[in-house]
């Protein structure tokens, strides 16, 4: 589950030797390798090149049409991905030219910048509303998308999970609005620590003491600790109970 584009969570898939379904694009899409199943994986799955694919976003072609249209409309001056080069695109978010070019091959959400000093975006969130889209805030860009997002691809993806593979334990990791639905859908929601701050009502959330990479890894050894200890004592406690009886 991640905002990437299906080309950068390629890379990063077999660098760790992962075959497991991914969602990208903010819930953009599911994507189950082909390799692995015989058959769709579900009934709304398509075969599209290597991966069963559960499209839930708006193909992005459809995405920069209306954007350029709302620019156009209310004289802003918006920029997105799709109007940057490899290499500003690369400056923008601090990535190398290899990463920035894949993060370019976007397919379900434009990332763009607004270049005047806009006060109120709700113009904007309207127009694209009325469109069909929605418009959001990420880390260093806003974005513009379907209706799809992180927790309606990660509701789809635990119940596939429930149903082939059993009872399961899910967490969350997020650090803006956009991972809020899905914080909302697993059993650990982890809100990483940053310079923004968010008010999220949920009663079994965690904040992380550290931002960025040392606070996701944190929290997850964290989880894991835990899960294995609560294991042992359950061993324990039922090897108690047989020695009583």
């Amino acid at each position: 589950m991640s905002s990437k584009t299906r080309a950068e969570i390629e890379v990063i898939r077999e660098d760790m030797g992962l075959n497991t379904p991914f969602v990208s694009e903010n819930g953009g899409a599911i994507f189950f390798d082909s390799y692995n199943f015989s058959n769709p994986p579900l009934n709304e799955a398509v075969l599209k090149g290597r991966y069963y694919v559960v499209e839930l976003g708006v193909p992005y072609k459809i995405i920069v049409s209306a954007l350029k249209r709302i620019k156009k409309e209310l004289g802003w001056n918006i920029k997105g991905f799709s109007d940057m080069s490899v290499e500003e695109i690369a400056y923008l978010t601090g990535m190398d030219l290899s990463f920035a070019y894949l993060a370019s091959l976007r397919e379900y959400d434009e990332p763009f910048l607004i270049l005047d000093d806009v006060k109120d975006i709700a113009p904007l969130v309207k127009r694209a509303s009325e469109m069909g889209l929605k418009v959001f805030k990420g880390g260093k860009f806003y974005h513009i998308q379907g209706k799809n997002d992180k927790g309606k691809a990660v509701e789809i993806l635990i119940s596939w999970y429930k149903k082939n593979r059993g009872d399961i334990i899910t967490i969350g990791l997020g650090d803006s609005p956009n991972d809020f639905p899905m914080l909302t859908k697993v059993d650990f929601p982890i809100l990483i620590s940053s310079e923004r701050h968010y008010k999220v009502n949920l009663p079994n959330l965690r904040i992380s003491k550290h931002s960025g990479p040392k606070g996701w890894s944190e929290e997850v050894l964290r989880i894991i600790k835990k899960l294995y200890f609560q294991e042992v004592q359950d061993d324990r406690n039922k090897s108690r109970s047989c020695e009583r009886g």
